[in-house]
């Protein structure tokens, strides 16, 4: 696929699928569907999902990104680190309170890992509940009907 490179980037933001994942158009190529690394936001009909993805719009949509390509995810979306604005989507979801640091993350992103904990300890965002659901868990109580078109 066109996206996966070593080379950072510059797209535009066309649309946003929940608080992880987006779609952007680089060149004259395809809009190529992108997913956060490292990061898992609530799924759109879990308390602050809506509002993850309210965020990343705000943040991203119609705004120049540069991706930094880091491989495949298993829907065949792009991993990439994202910056918008000049702000790292990543850090700025997890700061809100509106992703968790996957768990396989962690060690390779102690600083976001950090921002996490930060937000936790403050009740930011999905933080605030007593006991929120973890995405992963919840996609394993709630698997979507069509695989295909469960994410963006």
């Amino acid at each position: 696929m066109p996206l996966v490179t070593a080379a950072a980037l510059f797209c535009l933001i066309v649309a946003v699928g929940d608080g992880d994942s987006l779609t952007a158009r680089c060149n004259a190529q395809a809009p190529e569907r992108v997913r956060i690394a490292a990061i898992d936001a609530p799924e759109l009909r879990q308390a602050w999902g809506r509002r993850a993805r309210q965020q990343l719009a705000a943040l991203c949509l119609g705004q120049r990104a540069e991706i930094q390509p880091q491989g495949r995810d298993v829907y065949g979306r792009t991993l990439a680190q994202v910056r918008c604005r000049g702000r790292d989507v990543a850090s700025e979801q997890v700061h809100a309170g509106l992703a968790w640091v996957h768990p396989s993350q962690v060690a390779g992103h102690p600083q976001l890992a950090a921002t996490a904990e930060q937000a936790r300890r403050n009740h930011t965002g999905l933080w605030s509940q007593q006991r929120p659901v973890a995405p992963w868990n919840y996609r394993r109580r709630h698997p979507p009907r069509y695989r295909s078109s469960a994410r963006n």
